[in-house]
C-alpha cells in the first residue's frame, strides 16, 4: 500500500474495541501491515500459509479476516470507502440508481458439495457470484451462492438487503434473467422500478446501456487471482473477499485522484 493510498484510507478504519474503552486488547500488529496483508493475498490467490515472510504470521492475518467478516467490520470499511469515492467523483455519498447481474465460476476441490451446482446456461459447475452495483460501478452488496442458484432467485434477497442499506433507491436495471414476476414483486414490496435491458437484435455486437458497468465490475474481481475461481469453504469467506478486492481497487482510485488534486493545487500555486 502507497503512502497516498495509507493516508486515504487510515481514517475509514473501523476503530477497534479497545480504543473506545470496550472489550478486547491491542492488537501486536498495525492495521496497515495486515491490510497489506489481507490484500496480497486476495490479489495473488496464495494459500495462507504461504503468505512471505515480509508480512505478519500468517495465523495472525487469517484470524484479523475471519474477525472482521464475523463482525461486519469488512463491509463497514468497505461501505465508508464507497461513500468517499463517489463524493470524489461529485456524486452523493448515497446512489439512487444501480444495476444487478451475476456471475458463475467453477469451484476448486476446497469447495463442499453443498454449497456448489451446475449453472446450466453457461455450463460452468461451481458457484454464482450475485451482486449489485452503484452506476460507478461499485459495489452495494454481493450474495455468493451455488451455480444453480436462478438469477430471479437470488435477486429477492439481494433487492431486500439493498433497499433496506440504501432507502434513496429507485431504480434497477438488469438483464433479460430477472424478467417476470419479479418486476411487479420489487414495485410493491420494495417500491423500485425494475427496468429490463434487453439485448439488441442486430447479429454484431454492441454495448448495452448500463449492462456494461456492472460486467465491468465483474472483469475487475476477475483480475485478483484468488477470485479466479471459488476456492473458499464457505460462501460468506468468498464474499468477504469480494469485498476486499473492491476495497483495493477504490483505495487506490483514491488515492490516485488525491494525488492529482493535490499536484494541481501545487501547479496552481
Amino acid at each position: 500500500m502507497m503512502d497516498a493510498e495509507w493516508a486515504a484510507v487510515r481514517l475509514l478504519l473501523p476503530v477497534p474495541a479497545w480504543l473506545e474503552g470496550r472489550d478486547g486488547r491491542p492488537e501486536g500488529y498495525c492495521h496497515r501491515q495486515i491490510l497489506d496483508a489481507v490484500r496480497y493475498v486476495v490479489d495473488n490467490g496464495v494459500k495462507w500459509r504461504a503468505m512471505p515472510a515480509d508480512f505478519p504470521p500468517w495465523d495472525r492475518v487469517d484470524a484479523f479476516f475471519r474477525r472482521w467478516r464475523r463482525q461486519g467490520l469488512d463491509v463497514e470499511f468497505h461501505d465508508r470507502l464507497r461513500g468517499r469515492v463517489r463524493i470524489s467523483e461529485g456524486r452523493a455519498a448515497e446512489p439512487t440508481a444501480d444495476i444487478i447481474d451475476s456471475q458463475s465460476v467453477r469451484a476448486a476441490a476446497s469447495v463442499p458439495a453443498a454449497s456448489r451446482g451446475y449453472d446450466g446456461g453457461k455450463k460452468v459447475p461451481g458457484r454464482k457470484r450475485h451482486v449489485i452495483t452503484d452506476c460507478l460501478g461499485l459495489l452495494l452488496v454481493v450474495a455468493v451462492t451455488a451455480a444453480n442458484v436462478g438469477d430471479r432467485e437470488a435477486a429477492v434477497p439481494l433487492l431486500e438487503r439493498v433497499r433496506a442499506a440504501h432507502r434513496s433507491l429507485r431504480l434497477v436495471w438488469a438483464d433479460g434473467g430477472y424478467t417476470g414476476m419479479l418486476v411487479d414483486w420489487a414495485k410493491e414490496k420494495l417500491h423500485l422500478t425494475l427496468e429490463i435491458v434487453k439485448r439488441s437484435d442486430e447479429p454484431r455486437f454492441a454495448v448495452l446501456p448500463r449492462r456494461w458497468v456492472v460486467e465491468r465490475t465483474l472483469s475487475w474481481l476477475m483480475r485478483s487471482r484468488r477470485l479466479a475461481r471459488g476456492y473458499e469453504t464457505l460462501p460468506a469467506t468468498s464474499e468477504s473477499m469480494i469485498l476486499w478486492a473492491m476495497t483495493t481497487l477504490m483505495s487506490r482510485r483514491l488515492a490516485r485522484r488525491t494525488h492529482t488534486g493535490t499536484t494541481a493545487m501545487s501547479l496552481a500555486a
